[in-house]
């Protein structure tokens, strides 16, 4: 597999030229805007999270990946939430639903020549669920592997990303779009195993400003919703007082970084 696929080191979907990614806490300590994480969900409980419908690759018109996609046997550990930085468009259609999940495929496979497309899930401002790597339906169904993907560096074999339609750096996601990614959230974590601690943003790992200040702002209600999806306690906030300074002083997030995808690729 090329190394591209691994990390992103270009300006994409997803991924900044030079980003560096800290390295991941282990559970129980502090990180901008988290909380100390709850045990995993125990196994064979009573409760289980509906099943969003998702539309899958064929569905939606996507190439076919250039090599076979690589299942890896592990289950992953955390969720990481994008933002496309795309147009927030009135446009709730499904017809437009599709014709983003090809856009960020072209540009992935072709500006960025990866082998697919970075991230496993896509959620529209119609509220649409799309597949994005191939096979990452298929696996999060059987809920015991995942898909190597490539949309943040340094948790590419350990997590599973999930793109919003949009930017949110001034605006918040349309309401129906939130509720469809609370559902995708609480049914990722219902199939592998997750707590509803373990969902984060992008530039939690990533020096990026993804995925915008106003969802990065909403991940704490994300939490909280998808636990009660799961029937589990709220989870319990950790704050970092330095990283909250830096935003009070500055007003915006700790890098100007932003996702894009180029010109002509959408309408």
């Amino acid at each position: 597999m090329a190394p591209h696929d691994l990390l992103r080191t270009a300006p994409a979907v997803g991924a900044r030229r030079g980003a560096v990614h800290p390295p991941f806490r282990p559970h129980g300590s502090l990180r901008p805007g988290h909380r100390a994480a709850l045990p995993l969900a125990a196994a064979g409980r009573a409760y289980s999270a509906a099943t969003p419908e998702i539309i899958g690759c064929t569905a939606w018109g996507a190439r076919a990946a250039t090599e076979p996609v690589v299942v890896l046997d592990n289950r992953p550990e955390r969720i990481i939430v994008h933002h496309t930085a795309t147009a927030n468009v009135t446009d709730y259609s499904k017809q437009r639903a599709f014709a983003l999940a090809r856009a960020i495929q072209t540009y992935h496979m072709d500006a960025q020549g990866w082998i697919d497309t970075g991230q496993h899930f896509t959620v529209s401002r119609g509220a649409f669920v799309l597949e994005g790597r191939h096979s990452s339906l298929a696996e999060l169904r059987a809920g015991t592997r995942q898909v190597r993907a490539a949309h943040c560096v340094g948790q590419n074999t350990v997590s599973i990303g999930i793109e919003n339609e949009g930017t949110y750096t001034s605006e918040t996601p349309p309401a129906a779009q939130y509720t469809a990614l609370a559902d995708l959230c609480a049914h990722i974590c219902d199939q592998y195993g997750l707590p509803a601690s373990e969902i984060y943003g992008h530039r939690d790992f990533n020096a990026t400003s993804c995925p915008g200040d106003r969802l990065y702002a909403l991940l704490p209600t994300l939490r909280k919703d998808v636990a009660a999806r799961l029937g589990a306690p709220a989870p319990e906030e950790a704050v970092d007082p330095l990283e909250d300074l830096v935003r009070q002083v500055t007003g915006r997030p700790s890098s100007s970084y932003e996702e894009y995808l180029p010109a002509g690729l959408l309408p």
